[in-house]
């Protein structure tokens, strides 16, 4: 009896948790955003004196300020000394893993620490300016469960398309390579040969992953591999490729080494994660095939300034540091297509934007060049070009507003104070108190009961 009675507790202590559950919602009736001036990333126009209307979570017009007054129970947000754009995307994060390579601190890294430092930048990722992201890879499906929270309200962070453990082969770039064979440890996503790599295709799928990311070369952060090298087979990335596209997934491939590249390509994947030693063969079956390229190029300066990498590790980041982006700026100049991606872990969650630094002066891209390949760009490869990228009627009201004009400096981006996603304000630094705050959801009586690596 007093089994039964503690459980009784436990679930009612559950069902009251969850009746009480606070959740982030947008405002009542419509958000009028008055804006100093609005960046149309098609174009690079930007239009003064417009008002982006929203309501609920979708933006239902822009239309002049002028000929758009406030009617009853509209909620007035002043960005009139700002310019407003839509939020910018990250298609490279790694959310639930922290800046810091250590060997030990890796080996101590549990399931339940990804997950609350994954909530942690989340919200670090959303302030900064990012309304989406693409998480590839994370143990124990723990980027799933982020995703889901935030979906849910429950937590701020972006909108989330996520891979859960990212494939790779025995011994190479996403296996567990520290510890001794005593142990006999792997990485979770670890298969090889094709029924293996089929079966982990279904299984990471099954488990709610919304991509697959794998290690098609040798990687930097990890023991014993080579960058160059590559590692799946072509046959084996075009059996990966085959059912993830069948199944509606896309796929990431990590490729720092040239034939790696080359395969990934020819085997159909969507993206190539980093491309350091691309080449000219690359860039050709790149083009052919429509690949994307996510360059995760500003980690480099952050290394180059701030990093202390173990010896494991520090020659490779040296290595592939020095030919990383010349080979980009030949891929960018060839027209391969090029989507904004981080590798944010790699240097602290919240510098995104500052990956669009370097395309523009460092890769010679211009400013909209750049801003395209954290919106339209990014959305495409993501497959939302639908329901987010751009300020369009119908879309998801992800909404930052900068001081000054990103097109005649990039770096205005580094500090963005006004963040709003899916219509509800997560960030306002000139109106603190017109920050959304959690609003606690209670179900009606009739609803069911409540009880029921990287680089």
């Amino acid at each position: 009896m007093r089994t039964v009675s503690s459980t009784l507790i436990v679930l009612m202590l559950v069902a009251t948790a969850a009746i009480a559950q606070p959740t982030y919602k947008p405002a009542a009736g419509r958000t009028l955003l008055r804006a100093g001036r609005v960046l149309d990333v098609h174009t690079g126009k930007e239009t003064p004196g417009e008002t982006v209307i929203i309501s609920a979570d979708r933006i239902v017009a822009l239309a002049p300020t002028s000929a758009t007054p406030a009617g009853p129970g509209d909620r007035v947000v002043d960005l009139t000394a700002y310019t407003v754009m839509p939020g910018l995307i990250d298609v490279h994060t790694h959310l639930t893993m922290a800046n810091n390579f250590d060997p030990y601190f890796e080996l101590t890294m549990t399931p339940g620490k990804e997950a609350i430092i994954g909530v942690e930048n989340a919200k670090t990722t959303l302030e900064a300016g990012f309304t989406s992201v693409r998480n590839v890879g994370a143990d124990g499906f723990t980027d799933v469960a982020l995703r889901d929270e935030i979906n849910e309200g429950h937590i701020p962070g972006p909108h989330m398309l996520v891979s859960g453990p990212p494939l790779g082969i025995t011994g190479g770039h996403m296996d567990e390579n520290l510890l001794p064979e005593q142990y006999h440890v792997q990485g979770e996503g670890v298969a090889d040969g094709i029924p293996a790599v089929q079966h982990m295709v279904r299984t990471n799928i099954k488990y709610g992953a919304d991509l697959i990311k794998i290690g098609a070369s040798g990687g930097v952060l990890s023991k014993g591999d080579d960058p160059q090298a590559s590692q799946y087979t072509l046959e084996e990335m075009q059996a990966i490729v085959a059912d993830a596209h069948r199944l509606g997934r896309k796929v990431a491939a990590h490729a720092h080494g040239a034939q790696a590249i080359l395969w990934a390509s020819e085997a159909g994947v969507d993206s190539i994660e980093h491309g350091s030693y691309m080449d000219e063969a690359d860039i050709a079956m790149m083009l052919k095939h429509g690949t994307y390229f996510v360059p995760t190029a500003y980690l480099i300066d952050w290394m180059q300034q701030y990093g202390h990498l173990s010896p494991l590790y520090a020659q490779k980041m040296k290595d592939v540091s020095a030919v990383e982006k010349q080979n980009a700026i030949r891929a960018i100049k060839a027209g391969v297509k090029v989507a904004c991606g981080t590798d944010a872990a790699v240097y602290p969650h919240g510098l995104n934007a500052h990956e669009l630094d370097v395309y523009v002066n460092q890769f010679g891209m211009t400013p909209l060049a750049a801003l395209q390949t954290a919106t339209l760009n990014a959305v495409d490869l993501m497959g939302w070009t639908d329901k987010t990228g751009s300020l369009e009627p119908g879309k998801w009201a992800d909404v930052i507003a900068v001081k000054g004009d990103p097109l005649a400096d990039i770096r205005i981006l580094q500090h963005v104070p006004f963040v709003m996603k899916s219509g509800v304000i997560y960030k306002d630094e000139a109106q603190p108190a017109a920050v959304d705050t959690m609003v606690a959801s209670t179900p009606s009586a009739t609803e069911s009961n409540p009880t029921e690596n990287s680089f």
